[in-house]
């Protein structure tokens, strides 16, 4: 039997989709080339905002057709010949749909209601039905009860056969409430993950030959655990895995995490990252705002001073770090003033890269109370912020060129057959030519020029 997984929203939707087709593997299906021949489609879904669920529906609409087709395909009399060519336009039947996810939770109650080509709404609590699941569609029974009530429990891997890069979640749900999130309504409260699972995945992924991971929470600096009767900080964890991996010879060489709400970071927190080469020197620190007023506002908990202050920490222990944030501009009460402040903050931090949007109103949130700015404000104050950091972007890149990087070999390069393409610890993309051989391997590389936001490089020694 197949499977096809549709999967949307943030990187905790695509490792808890990861998460979910192991268990399909393991029950022997396959990954179809397309939904229209799987026996079941999941759809991942994200309700971070209103177009992301929109995009859902229209999805919704698509598998609302394709049932239909395929049922009809069942039903009727047709000849064995004329049966075999439509079963290779439109896949065997039947097909169940499972809609998983943030939105699955948020609409747990209409979703199936409203969408009757639904088979299963499996909440942000109920995945662990997923193995009822799988042997009701095998066994070609009735939709089997899930029930959404239970405590949130975490997979014991998060996997993507093959991938050398994979993600491990580490905490679940968010306690912040920022004004303009549903996170929190639709994930519930932070749950941290016990470090004796987060260690034994990883022990995992060691036999897999995974090379780079990246830890995963709505807001990583905030974990807590209890761990031989000692409680662990986020810190603390960090430096127990590089401790484990290096203690049973890992062959995982580079530790990230998202994602890090800035008035968690600790001094701890940054002493560690300094101190362990196999922590990677590129940091997420979304700042959402520059100006005080808003981040109160956001209910952020943190001021514009605060964050400034944490970046200059940061970069004096960590010179050769990569900074990268999130920005949020035409937000309810931001003023001209507001956004000269964010544009100041900007000029100051010398961001990377950065997430740039203007604020859409969430059904369920307090912001989506407030008064709300034109949209036509928004999206020209959103402009600017992102026409400052395309210029940020390119001079942060630039003093890279002539450095000599260490570098995960990826990919061929789909611009040129002959070269190969690696991303190096700060998360930068750069291609070389070399032989495919070097594919899942670390390497040195000058880098000797950039090209739009791709660095050129050569292989080279350490030293050269």
């Amino acid at each position: 039997m197949t499977y096809y997984f549709e999967t949307y929203g943030c990187q905790m939707n695509i490792a808890e989709s990861a998460a979910v087709e192991q268990l399909f593997i393991a029950r022997g299906w396959t990954k179809a080339d397309s939904p229209a021949c799987a026996d079941a489609a999941i759809i991942n879904t994200c309700s971070v905002r209103a177009s992301a669920e929109n995009r859902i529906f229209g999805r919704l609409g698509y598998f609302t057709g394709l049932k239909a087709v395929r049922n009809k395909l069942e039903t009727a009399k047709y000849s064995a010949f004329e049966k075999a060519a439509a079963l290779v336009q439109n896949g065997p039947v039947p097909m169940s749909v499972i809609v998983m996810g943030c939105m699955a939770e948020r609409l747990l109650d209409s979703l199936k209601k409203d969408w009757p080509c639904i088979d299963y709404v499996v909440g942000t609590y109920a995945k662990h039905h997923f193995g009822d699941i799988i042997t009701a569609i095998e066994e070609k029974k009735e939709a089997v009860p899930v029930d959404d009530s239970e405590k949130y429990k975490f997979a014991s891997l998060s996997y993507e056969q093959g991938a050398k890069s994979t993600f491990v979640p580490i905490m679940h749900g968010c306690n912040n409430f920022c004004t303009y999130c549903i996170v929190p309504y639709v994930r519930g409260r932070e749950i941290s993950r016990p470090v004796n699972e987060i260690l034994a995945e990883l022990d995992t992924l060691s036999r897999y030959k995974v090379l780079d991971i990246t830890l995963l929470g709505q807001n990583v600096n905030s974990y807590r655990a209890e761990y031989n009767g000692e409680e662990i900080t986020f810190a603390r964890l960090l430096q127990i895995i590089v401790d484990h991996l290096e203690k049973i010879g890992s062959s995982i060489g580079w530790v990230r995490f998202l994602s890090s709400h800035p008035k968690d970071f600790s001094d701890e927190l940054i002493d560690v990252i300094a101190r362990n080469e196999r922590i990677c020197h590129h940091i997420a620190l979304p700042v959402q705002h520059g100006s005080s007023a808003v981040l109160k506002a956001m209910n952020r908990r943190y001021t514009r001073e605060h964050y400034l202050e944490l970046v200059k920490k940061i970069k004096a222990r960590i010179p050769d770090v990569s900074l990268t944030t999130d920005i949020m501009m035409g937000f309810p009460t931001e003023t001209e003033e507001d956004v000269q402040q964010t544009l100041d903050l900007m000029d100051e931090v010398r961001f990377e890269t950065a997430c740039m949007y203007y604020y859409n109103p969430r059904e369920g949130t307090p912001a989506a109370k407030m008064e709300q700015i034109p949209e036509r404000v928004r999206k020209e104050r959103l402009q600017r912020v992102i026409d400052l950091q395309l210029v940020h972007t390119d001079e942060q890149m630039k003093k890279r060129v002539g450095t000599v990087a260490k570098v995960l070999v990826e990919s061929v390069s789909r611009d040129n057959k002959d070269e190969l393409l690696g991303k190096t610890a700060q998360d930068e993309k750069v291609s070389f030519p070399a032989d495919k051989s070097l594919i899942g391997k670390f390497i040195c590389v000058k880098i000797e020029a950039l090209n739009g936001h791709t660095f050129k490089g050569r292989i080279c020694d350490a030293n050269s």
